[in-house]
């Protein structure tokens, strides 16, 4: 990781409620307070599939503010999987 890039952990997996078949990963900052979405078709998970990172490192810029409703949330989430997993863990 450089000092360009921010460490961002996945604190949530849902479905689009505007298409089908796609997974919406959030992986947030420790601290809450941002976040970095990924969108990822159903039809792309294969036998091959390694799944999904439990972290990743993504440049400031690719990063959103976080709804105040979901910050605590995203927080204890993100501790929770720094403390479960090494960053090149997938789940």
């Amino acid at each position: 990781m450089t000092e360009n890039e921010v460490r961002v952990w996945l604190v949530e997996r849902t479905f689009s409620d505007d298409e089908q078949n796609v997974v919406i990963t959030t992986y947030a900052t420790p601290d809450g307070e941002r976040e970095y979405r990924r969108e990822r078709a159903l039809t792309t998970f294969g036998d091959a599939d390694e799944g999904t990172p439990v972290s990743l490192t993504v440049s400031p810029s690719n990063l959103g503010a976080v709804a105040d409703a979901d910050r605590e949330r995203y927080a204890r989430a993100a501790s929770e999987a720094r403390a479960d997993h090494d960053p090149d863990d997938t789940v």
